[in-house]
């Protein structure tokens, strides 16, 4: 069965193809050492499948536990008073009343209300703790220190490495390498040390699965999985199986099905954008974009033209991005971002953009896959249900 995984890599390809000699994460010689086919990916050369293949891995994942490298992945630190505050002007998202050890996803936006990438941060008390995209971090890091750099220090770290364990078995399988890490939840996150090493840990990820996210200096970041390989419930992980997983979970991908020409009320994250922010709230407004983000929140006027949906295939035909979508009198409504045959459910999923009429569940389409069309319906999403420790 072809999943056709090379979606997640069209953009970063393209970027990669023209420019510098591709970096290497400190997991490199671990990846070619069990056999990795490497791509790639962001500027990296990074693990795409494993020997035992995409679908041994994706279901190895969703049964116990898979470990994946993130390290392309790009980690910094707000550090000063004013930290949050600053950053909470940057996104439609409630920064300054985060708790400490509390985590959470953002959106960084532009004037146009466009989502310039996704992110996810922890509150640590003496900072601000970010991760972004590997293929925007340099755009990132430019953005936040041009418009706050004033207001708080914005430290890049490329000194550590990020590993991702997730599955139902990550919490057993990482236990047995450190004390207490059963007592975080999703979406919080603490310091830890193993082998003299200061790990900072959030449970959370990007498959739909229970599972922790570890920061680690790069000294320390091939002990540590090779450490955790050694786990029965373990094993190595690539990006093949990260985008069918996070597919499944109902997860966009920036570059696929979020980008600067896209709001979060079209994507469908406005579950990301807190009350204090939105009309009415203590602190409306006042981020990039906010008119525009605002106005299709109430759908004032019919602002909102199109949304982001599931999509379930009712053939078994896989049905990739790019791939137009038509209504039953055959005209355009739509595109589809990212698609494939799901592992875990065994039937071909999707998602993408369709007229804000025509994204209500149930709404039968056709996609035209090779001039013929492929009936499909908007379905709720996720396609897999999450599986989160919420304690």
């Amino acid at each position: 069965m072809a999943l056709g995984p090379w979606n997640l890599f069209a953009l970063e390809n393209t970027l990669s193809a023209a420019t510098a000699p591709l970096l290497k994460t400190p997991l490199h010689g671990l990846h070619l050492e069990l056999g990795a086919r490497m791509v790639p990916f962001a500027g990296y050369s990074m693990p795409v499948q494993y020997p035992a293949g995409l679908m041994a891995e994706h279901h190895h994942t969703r049964s116990a536990a898979g470990l994946f490298d993130v390290s392309h992945m790009g980690q910094l630190r707000l550090v000063g008073p004013d930290a949050a505050a600053a950053f909470e002007t940057l996104m439609p998202v409630d920064v300054i009343d985060l708790p400490v050890g509390k985590q959470r996803y953002g959106l960084l936006l532009n004037g146009e209300g466009g989502i310039i990438d996704d992110l996810m941060f922890v509150n640590r008390g003496s900072d601000l703790f970010v991760i972004v995209n590997g293929a925007c971090k340099a755009g990132d890091i430019a953005h936040i220190q041009a418009r706050i750099g004033a207001r708080c220090e914005v430290i890049p770290m490329p000194e550590r490495a990020l590993l991702a364990l997730q599955g139902p078995q990550a919490a057993q399988a990482l236990s047995r390498l450190l004390t207490h890490i059963e007592k975080l939840v999703f979406m919080t996150g603490g310091h830890f040390t193993w082998e003299g090493a200061d790990l900072f840990i959030t449970r959370s990820g990007y498959t739909g699965e229970d599972g922790f996210e570890i920061s680690v200096p790069d000294s320390h970041a091939e002990g540590l999985a090779r450490t955790l390989l050694a786990q029965p419930e373990v094993q190595p992980v690539g990006l093949g199986a990260r985008n069918s997983l996070r597919l499944e979970a109902g997860l966009c991908l920036y570059g696929n099905d979020i980008d600067t020409g896209t709001t979060p009320v079209e994507a469908g994250l406005t579950w990301a954008l807190q009350k204090v922010r939105r009309a009415g709230g203590a602190r409306e407004g006042g981020y990039p974009g906010a008119a525009k983000v605002m106005a299709q929140l109430q759908d004032a006027a019919g602002a909102l033209t199109r949304k982001r949906v599931g999509l379930v295939a009712l053939e078994r035909i896989p049905v990739r991005e790019h791939t137009e979508l038509q209504d039953a009198a055959g005209r355009r409504v739509g595109e589809v971002t990212s698609g494939l045959l799901g592992p875990s459910i065994d039937r071909p999923v999707a998602m993408g953009y369709v007229d804000a009429a025509q994204a209500a569940p149930g709404t039968r389409l056709n996609a035209l896959v090779r001039g013929k069309p492929v009936p499909m319906e908007v379905s709720p999403m996720p396609f897999v249900p999450n599986r989160y420790y919420r304690g």
